[in-house]
């Protein structure tokens, strides 16, 4: 039975408009804006570069801070970070966004900034929020700034900066990769906004059951501006509990049911003192309900979980495969992509140690064209369960672009006389055909005679699978195909 927690309040100053508590005040500012982080200590997360004695923590506590670009998904703490920084450094903080600023916007911040650094000498930092969206020209608009340091920018994006942001400025910048929250974090987060009376909801009498707290964690995928609007959502659409409290069953030599009502400061009761907002797991589940999967249709996540997809059949492991594949699919991406994926995946790493593989991911694309989602799920999981579950070669790919190298840097072979076309009247006076033999007209329908007029070997059979008496029969026959060689040229000594 989970242990509610009690987040004790005292009255609030505005009434609440809804169903929740007479007495309760909201503001009008959502509750992931009034919670950022004021300092790093506040901050939440991010440990691999924020720890003590990391990189980023040290250049900000001793203001050596140049240009910056963080990337990572939403809700992981990029504008919040930027802010602290720039109260760190007692900067200036100027904002601007991708999506509605211009360049005249961009000149407005950078002449205000000289102007700043002239006259007071305070420095200033330039926040960009999705600073891919900005074209390449308004991104040259901030290079001769940046680089003469009139503004430390720090910009912000959810796509991968090494694609989508210019070259010359991400050079002048360093790069720092957020990642998703974690539980623990998001459940630390969640707590301190239901004790945090001046920004959060501690002034609003809450009882908050943990497995609705780690329900809410669980399901924000890493987004910490998802779980506290989910939070806030909770507080102020559900009413007040009414009625007496129950306590649950004390301990031996205490009295049993007992219908003393809890105070506010205690903990563990079964059901809510009266007056105060009860978030159980049911009502955490309406609030936030189904999760927005992370997944950009052009972006890092796209390729960022194909890439995990393909990795998981290549390993051998089924159950990653379906779970990247469930992705996907919930996420909404074209089925004929994640085919045309797994038929490159299986000529690619099954190949002939399952020739069948191919066969059945062809099969599927076949069949996701021909009735999209959701039934494409049934044909594609299978096709991805049968590669992820067979014997495995790169035999194939590994002899084409062994071919093709030497193709593209060696010298150019020229194809033997007796291979060449004869079917046409003069051929034999050139001496084109001459001497081929037809290799069905011999036992075993093989014959052994030179197709290539160069001692080179691409394909390296496996041991896996099929591939195993692929193996036996191609060795015997090049052991034919050079006994046959070296009569020769016995017979021309």
């Amino acid at each position: 039975m989970p242990r509610d927690d009690l987040f004790a309040a005292k009255e609030a100053s505005a009434p609440l408009r809804g169903p929740a508590s007479e007495g309760a005040g909201f503001s009008s500012t959502p509750l992931a804006a009034r919670m950022r982080p004021r300092s790093l200590d506040e901050y939440c997360g991010q440990s691999h570069i924020l720890a003590p004695g990391m990189l980023l923590r040290r250049a900000i506590e001793a203001d050596r801070i140049q240009s910056l670009i963080f990337y990572g998904p939403p809700g992981t703490g990029k504008t919040s970070l930027a802010q602290i920084i720039a109260n760190q450094t007692k900067s200036k903080f100027e904002r601007l966004s991708g999506v509605e600023s211009n360049v005249a916007d961009m000149r407005r911040v950078l002449q205000g900034a000289a102007n700043r650094r002239e006259n007071t000498g305070q420095s200033t930092i330039l926040f960009i929020d999705e600073i891919h969206r900005f074209n390449k020209g308004q991104q040259d608009v901030l290079l001769p700034d940046v680089e003469s340091g009139v503004v430390r920018l720090i910009g912000a994006t959810t796509h991968n900066p090494f694609f989508f942001v210019n070259s010359p400025l991400v050079s002048r910048s360093q790069i720092f990769e957020l990642q998703p929250l974690t539980e623990a974090d998001l459940l630390g987060l969640l707590k301190r906004a239901l004790a945090d009376a001046e920004r959060g909801l501690g002034h609003i009498k809450i009882r908050a059951d943990d497995d609705a707290l780690a329900h809410l964690a669980r399901i924000s995928d890493g987004d910490a501006r998802k779980a506290l609007n989910s939070l806030e959502i909770a507080a102020l659409t559900t009413p007040p509990t009414v009625g007496q409290c129950v306590p649950p069953v004390q301990g031996e030599g205490e009295k049993a049911n007992s219908q003393t009502p809890l105070s506010p400061g205690q903990a563990g009761s079964a059901v809510p003192q009266p007056g105060f907002i009860h978030i159980s797991l049911t009502v955490a589940e309406q609030c936030i309900q189904k999760k927005a999967v992370v997944y950009d249709g052009d972006g890092d996540a796209h390729y960022d979980t194909i890439s995990a997809f393909i990795k998981a059949m290549r390993g051998s492991d089924p159950d990653a495969a379906l779970y990247w594949l469930a992705k996907m699919i919930h996420a909404g991406e074209d089925p004929r992509f994640i085919a045309r994926r797994i038929v490159i995946h299986a000529a690619e790493d099954v190949g002939l140690a399952d020739p069948m593989a191919l066969v059945l991911a062809v099969a599927a694309h076949h069949a996701a064209e021909f009735i999209g989602w959701p039934e494409a799920r049934i044909p594609i999981a299978e096709a991805a369960l049968y590669i992820a579950t067979a014997n495995k070669s790169n035999s194939t790919i590994t002899a084409i672009d062994a071919a093709l190298a030497d193709v593209k840097s060696g010298r150019t072979l020229a194809v033997p006389q007796h291979l060449r076309d004869g079917h046409y009247k003069g051929a034999k006076q050139l001496g084109h055909g001459v001497g081929y033999e037809y290799a069905h007209d011999h036992p075993g329908h093989f014959v052994p005679q030179d197709y290539l007029g160069a001692d080179k070997r691409y394909y390296e059979p496996t041991e896996q699978g099929v591939e195993k008496k692929i193996k036996e029969r191609v060795e015997k026959w090049r052991a034919l195909i050079a006994s046959g060689k070296s009569e020769k040229a016995k017979g021309g000594n």
